[in-house]
Order: structure tokens, then C-alpha cells, then sequence
């Protein structure tokens, strides 16, 4: 409740007070007070009878010239003032990042004048806090400070899931006038909005906009939502990353003073670093990166005690020296947790200047780095390491195809004088560490990534297969192995970290893979512990088998995900015992946080990792969990779209696909060629009537027993490509498989893992009244007759 001040009385000419003040008077007392019900001025003046009468009557008059605002029945406030407290609602972002908010009775048409906006101030240090953003409403205590108003965050009540993207289509209601229905891009969605408030007037057919729902019940027909905000036009090439950038509410551009501090850094000296300049390490990158964090180089071991050994030395930028603590830098960077990719754009945790700049090991330049020398014995298991605050310049730039082809026997002017004492060193290096590596037996799941090519106009010309080459074998082998020696290093220093965090399998999980196994007659014995090596053994041993390709995907399926973790659980894919990432800090805050950690530990600066971040450890850790699996979601969803628009002409078109998940209302099918993945129906299954088997993973004919298994090759044709949503629909060309003999009658009702096809209840039990049934027939009521059925006519 807000406090009520004492208020001055008005003098009498003889020295005594009046009780009903002057206009001056009354219009300072709110505007100290800034809101006040009438009751309560009053009952500080005195007023009784009459005088309460005069009281209402003047707050009515300088209420109609403008000079106070009425907000509510019997409550007046000063033009241009905010209360103590109150709802408001996050409106604008400025250029200089800073959020500006309303107070939520702003919009009471009883207002004369509008109040001011207020700046949102910046949130304590309490990082487990979330920061707003544009649409979210917050409970906040409003001060007016230097002729400006400042809203402190007090609560946040709605955030994120308040707010939603949607296509603008426009129609006529005749006398009503026109109605602007907002078809939302997020395919799962269930519900249909019509825009009723917000700047509505000036939207055109086709418009992306960003939308909040209003509150109250609506159980029939569109709900009502208010514009936030247009972001686009759905014939534009590049709106897929555009509606994923919002959709998930990632922070696009930098503040202003975010920016500044990037623009002022400056390259540090020698002083306390070791001269690492006359080091050969090299850059090797996808030949469109445009930041390159790491840099490696290796030779054999000339320490006798460890003949056919090899030393390998990475080394990473030093963004720790740019990036202070609590600097604007700093908490624009934990804000994004990391850099998000999408098809046409990298929205980057870093300002450009630093991340292709300054903290970019770029050829012939001088740089700051942290590296890590390791050396290996013959069988490549690491013996040692050490880490050293340095400065370096990169000796070549070189792509993965680049340093391959040079490999295999075509260098060109940049790799030919450097193939004998450089990148042979470096591959005989790998082939060490490979040793080390099949011994270790990280799992081994065969994945196929594919990349999406656009043109100069944004628009998609071809998706092609990720080519794995032994180029990106070794830059990922070393850099494990750089990641491991951060995590060991700072355990045995005894400093806290953010560890990489891979748990192994549940029982659960292993249990649903045993009795799918099963069912395709491989043994598993569910008692026993999850193993790296045995699942690399059941996978090498299918390998050029029929069921290959639904092992490896039920295999995938049965892993957890990977998290950030202030506690060690292990990495159980990569089969170590402790893992942190360290080497790529331009775009991973957690290995800015490593890295930090490194300098405090071994005492390599001033700028080390703070008593607040090591107190905080854990809400980073979660923090950063949560934006690495919000950018995940909004570049899959992305690369959805470009796809569906790639496709968008090839409706009627028909494909090779593989079935790439089973579910009760339909198969998923991965396309071969472009790996784009939609949906067939099970209610375009028109020979049988589909159950889900989820112990076999496939839909079993109830009459038939035909099959559809996950994993099997088919024909499929794209019956419609969406755009806006990614959504695809096909339609099974090719037959389903002929019925298992040696799986077990699948009956409906029957087996507890068993549900229907055509929606979340089983179907009646198979017997009297339930029995099979041709495909669109209805199942007849238990116990009903004909004869039944006259005798209930009668009693009716």
C-alpha cells in the first residue's frame, strides 16, 4: 500500500489553517505524493461535509484542464507523474539496449494526459535472475531521479510464453468493419488470435508481427492479442531467421555501451605473457568462418623417454583480457550465453570488432592467447601439460578442405611450403591420438548433417550433406583433448568451474532399447551398466546389417543431453571422467568462465574469475544450459523454414526418405537427399487400421499386421510445403512391410504399450463386439444386439 504523506495545510490570513487547500497547494501535495484517493486527502486536510464536497469538485475542474490526471474513480494523480509502485509492461528497447517500460493504467482512457515512460534499471547481480524483454510484465518501483524516471524490477509476472509470432491476414466483416487474424508460425500451436489493439491501424496483409494474447475467457472463436511489434514481410527471403530470432526471444545487436568498450580495447604487450610468436600454430576453420579461436600445432616429442611420442600445442584467444568481469561486455555476453547460426546471419555473443577482431587469431597478427602445451606417449595417452598466457601470430590460414586436399596429395601456394613441417607433423600427431582415442571408446553414432546454401538475395538454391573429413577429425580430437586438461588443471587446483556434463543412459532408457532389440532378435541384458563399449560393439556389429540405420537412430534415442554443470557427472559420449569446455570463448560463455578460472588458478593475472562468479557458479551453469537450448531450438526452426521454402515448389514431387520416428498419430521422414523432415499422417494410412507399437517402434496393422518400422527406406510424395511453420506433409508411396512372424499378434486394448493411431484412447478390445474390422468401419458396442436393441426400443 502506498504511504500517505502528511500534507501542509493552506495559512488563514490571521495565521490559523484553512482546511480545503489552494489549486498551487493541492497540485504539489500529489505531486509529491504522486497518487492519491480522494478518502485519504480528506482525511489529511481535515475535510468534512461541505468541505469534502468543495475537495471533489476542484479535483474534478483541475482534473478537466488538464492539470491532474484521474486514474481511477476517486484517485488523482500530477501530469507527468508515476506512482510508488505498479504493474508495468516492457515497450521498447532503445539503441543503447536499455529497456523502457509503461505503466500498465497508461492506456486508461480516463487519463487526460499519458505518463511518462521509465527507463528500467539495471538488474542486481543476481544471476539467476532472467533478464525482460519487449513485452513482458513486471512488477516495479518507480523513482524519479535527474528529471528522469527509473523503474526498478521488483517481480517479473509474465515472461516469454506471453508473446507469440504470427502472419497478418486481413479480411472484410462488413459493417464491422475490417478483422486481422494472426496465424501463428509455431506449427504446435492450437490456438487462433485476432489483433484488436496496438498500433493495428496501419497492418497489412502478409505482415510478421509479434503479438500478445489479452487475458479474459474466450471458449469460442479467434482470442484477442495486442501488437508488439512488425518485424517483417512474409515474402521476404531472409524472415525464416527473422521469426526465429523472436520467437525465442534471443537479444539481437549490443548496448551502446557494450559497444564502446569493444571499440576502446586494445591489444596487450608482452608484459607477463610468454613469446609464443615464433611458434608455427596455424588456423584451421570451415572456409566461411569469419572468427578463428583456436589455433594448433604439433611435432614429435624429441625426449628420449618417450620415444614415437608427440607434443601438441593449442592455442585459444585470450578473450578474458577483453571481457572483464561485470563490464557492459561482460553481461551483454552472459545475457546471449553464446553465438546463435543461422542460414543467413550469426547473431554473435561478442561485438564484431572483438569477435573478427581483436580476439580473432587472424594470420600475421599479433595476438593474445591462453595455451595448452600436451604432450602424448606412442600408445596416445596424455603424460602431461601445461598452460601459459601468451602472445602469438597464427603462421596460416587454412580451411578443413584446404588442409586436406593438401593431405592427400594436392597442396596449393598456401599449403605446399608448409605440407612437410607443418600439417604432416600435425596428422601424424592425430594418428597418435587416435590410439589413445579407440582405446578410450567415446560412442560412435553416425549422424549426417547438411548445410543450407542461399544466393546473395537470401534465397535457398541447394542443401547439401556435411562432408566429415580427417581435417575435422583432428581439430575436434585435439581440442578434447584441450578441454580435458582445463577441466583437470582447475580440479587439481581446486577451483570451481563449469564443467560439460554428459550422464550416462537411465535405466529406463536402457530398458525400452533392450526390448526393442529384442524384437528384431538381439540380445541385451537389461541388468547390465551402460557402456560406451557396448554400444559401440552392437553398432559395429549391424553395421552393413538390414537394421543398421534403426539401431544407430534408437541408440541416439536412448543418450541424454548435454548440460553445463558447477558439479562433475562425467561426459558418458565422450567416455571421460571430466570435461569443461575451453576452447571456444568468442562464442561460448562457459569457456570464458573456464578460462577465467585458469588465470585465478595459476595466478596468470588480475582479471581471473571474481568471488561473486564462483558464488554464482551454478546459475550460470543452468543459464547457460537454457540459452545453448534456446539458440539449438531457433536455428533448427530456422533451417525448418528455408527448407520448406526449398521444397515449396516441389509439391506432387516424390522422394526417398527414412522413417525417423513413430508416434500414435503418424511416422516422421527423414527426406535422403535434403535431410528435411515432415510428417505422414496415420490417417493416410488407408489399408489398415495403424496401431503404435513403441516397444517396436513401428505402426502394426490391427487386421493385417503390416508394418512400418522406424528406420526402414520408403517412397514418399509432398503433399504441402510450409514456409511460415516448416511444416511437411507426405504421403506413403511405397508399401508397408509384410507382418513380423516372429512378433507377437498385436491386439488393441491388449498390450499396455499399445495405443490407437487415431487418437490417445485404445480402441475396444478384439473378441465380442471389437473384433477386426475393415479400414473406416465403426467398432459396434460391447453387448449390443439386434435383439437388444428392440428391447430398448420398447422402453423407450
Amino acid at each position: 500500500m502506498t504511504r500517505t504523506p502528511k500534507l501542509p495545510r493552506t495559512p488563514r490570513a490571521n495565521g490559523s489553517f484553512q482546511g480545503l487547500p489552494d489549486d498551487d497547494t493541492l497540485l504539489e501535495v500529489l505531486r509529491t505524493a504522486r497518487e492519491l484517493d480522494v478518502n485519504d486527502l480528506a482525511r489529511q486536510f481535515g475535510l468534512k461535509g461541505d468541505e469534502r464536497r468543495a475537495l471533489r469538485q476542484k479535483l474534478k475542474l483541475l482534473s478537466e484542464s488538464g492539470k491532474l490526471n484521474k486514474s481511477g474513480r476517486k484517485t488523482f494523480g500530477a501530469v507527468g507523474t508515476l506512482p510508488e509502485t505498479g504493474v508495468a509492461e516492457v515497450v521498447e528497447r532503445d539503441v543503447d539496449g536499455d529497456l523502457w517500460v509503461k505503466w500498465g493504467k497508461a492506456d486508461d482512457p480516463k487519463l487526460k494526459h499519458k505518463p511518462p515512460l521509465a527507463r528500467l534499471a539495471p538488474l542486481k547481480r543476481t544471476v539467476a535472475q532472467t533478464p525482460p524483454t519487449v513485452g513482458d510484465r513486471l512488477y516495479v518501483r518507480f523513482e524519479h531521479v535527474n528529471d528522469e524516471w527509473i523503474a526498478h524490477l521488483v517481480k517479473v509476472l509474465d515472461q516469454g510464453a506471453s508473446k507469440l509470432v504470427g502472419v497478418v491476414r486481413i479480411s472484410k466483416k462488413g459493417k464491422a468493419g475490417r478483422e486481422i487474424r494472426l496465424e501463428s508460425v509455431d506449427r504446435k500451436a492450437k490456438d487462433s488470435y485476432t489483433l484488436v489493439a496496438g498500433a493495428i491501424d496501419a497492418l497489412e496483409d502478409g505482415d510478421v508481427v509479434i503479438a500478445a494474447p489479452q487475458g479474459g475467457a474466450h471458449r469460442f472463436g479467434p482470442k484477442p492479442a495486442k501488437l508488439v511489434e512488425v518485424i517483417g514481410k512474409e515474402d521476404s527471403p531472409r524472415i525464416a531467421s527473422i521469426m526465429a530470432i523472436h520467437a525465442h526471444g534471443l537479444k539481437v545487436g549490443f548496448a551502446s555501451s557494450t559497444e564502446d568498450e569493444a571499440k576502446n580495447a586494445v591489444a596487450p604487450d608482452l608484459k607477463g605473457r610468454k613469446d609464443l610468436r615464433d611458434l608455427p600454430l596455424i588456423t584451421i576453420d570451415p572456409s566461411d568462418a569469419k572468427d578463428h579461436d583456436d589455433a594448433v600445432y604439433a611435432h614429435a616429442d624429441e625426449d628420449e623417454a618417450n620415444p614415437g611420442g608427440h607434443v601438441v600445442w593449442v592455442a585459444i584467444a585470450d578473450v578474458a583480457h577483453y571481457v572483464k568481469s561485470n563490464s557492459s561486455l561482460d553481461r551483454d555476453a552472459r545475457d546471449k550465453g553464446n553465438s546463435t547460426y543461422f542460414p543467413d546471419r550469426v547473431e554473435p555473443m561478442l561485438p564484431h570488432v572483438l569477435s573478427s577482431g581483436l580476439c580473432s587469431l587472424q594470420e600475421g597478427e599479433n595476438r593474445a592467447t591462453l595455451a595448452v602445451r600436451m604432450v602424448f606417449n606412442a600408445d596416445g595417452k596424455k603424460i602431461s601439460h601445461s598452460f601459459v598466457r601468451g602472445l602469438m601470430r597464427s603462421a596460416a590460414k587454412l580451411s578443413y578442405e584446404q588442409a586436406q586436399a593438401a593431405i592427400d596429395g594436392t597442396p596449393d601456394d598456401t599449403t605446399g611450403p608448409i605440407l612437410e613441417t607443418l600439417l604432416k607433423p600435425l596428422w601424424a600427431a592425430h594418428a597418435c591420438l587416435l590410439r589413445g582415442r579407440n582405446d578410450r571408446q567415446p560412442l560412435q553414432i553416425t549422424s549426417v548433417e547438411r548445410k543450407v546454401q542461399l544466393d546473395a538475395d537470401g534465397n535457398v538454391v541447394a542443401i547439401t550433406p556435411r562432408v566429415s573429413l580427417e581435417a575435422h577429425k583432428l581439430i575436434e580430437e585435439m581440442m578434447i583433448q584441450a578441454n580435458v586438461s582445463a577441466a583437470e588443471t582447475l580440479e587439481k587446483q581446486k577451483t570451481p568451474l563449469i564443467y560439460r556434463v554428459h550422464e550416462q543412459p537411465s535405466l529406463e532408457k536402457v530398458g525400452n532399447l533392450a526390448d526393442f532389440l529384442s524384437t528384431i532378435g538381439l540380445p541385451w541384458n537389461k541388468g547390465e551398466p551402460p557402456r560406451t563399449e557396448r554400444f559401440n560393439q552392437l553398432l559395429n556389429k549391424q553395421k552393413d546389417g538390414p537394421h543398421f540405420d534403426i539401431i544407430n537412430e534408437v541408440v541416439l534415442r536412448t543418450q541424454m543431453q548435454a548440460h553445463y554443470s558447477a558439479e562433475n557427472f562425467g561426459h558418458f559420449g565422450l567416455n571421460l571422467d571430466r570435461y569443461a569446455h575451453f576452447t571456444s570463448p568468442i562464442r561460448r560463455y562457459a569457456d570464458l568462465i573456464v578460462h577465467r578460472a585458469l588465470i585465478r588458478a595459476l595466478k596468470l593475472g588480475d582479471d581471473g574469475l571474481t568471488d561473486y562468479e564462483v558464488k554464482t557458479m551454478a546459475d550460470t551453469a543452468e543459464h547457460i544450459t537454457a540459452t545453448e537450448r534456446r539458440s539449438m531450438q531457433a536455428e533448427r526452426e530456422a533451417i525448418e523454414r528455408y527448407v520448406a521454402s526449398f521444397l515449396e515448389d516441389k509439391v506432387g514431387a516424390t522422394f526417398e526418405g527414412r522413417i525417423v520416428g513413430v508416434t500414435r498419430f503418424g511416422m516422421f521422414v527423414k527426406l535422403t537427399e535434403t535431410g528435411a523432415d515432415g510428417i505422414i499422417p496415420a490417417s493416410s494410412l488407408r489399408d489398415d487400421y495403424y496401431i503404435h507399437d513403441d516397444t517396436a517402434h513401428a505402426l502394426v496393422g490391427e487386421r493385417t499386421g503390416k508394418r512400418w518400422p522406424l528406420g526402414r527406406l520408403i517412397e514418399v510424395e509432398l503433399l504441402e510445403a510450409m514456409p511460415m511453420t516448416g511444416g511437411l506433409v507426405f504421403k506413403a508411396i511405397s508399401e508397408a512391410s509384410p507382418p513380423d512372424p516372429n512378433a507377437p499378434r498385436v491386439r488393441l486394448g491388449v498390450r499396455s504399450r499399445v495405443e490407437s493411431s487415431r487418437g490417445g484412447k485404445p480402441a475396444p478390445r478384439n473378441g465380442p463386439g471389437g473384433g477386426s474390422r475393415k479400414p473406416g468401419e465403426k467398432p459396434r458396442q460391447k453387448g449390443v444386439t439386434e435383439k437388444s436393441k428392440a428391447k430398448k426400443g420398447k422402453r423407450r
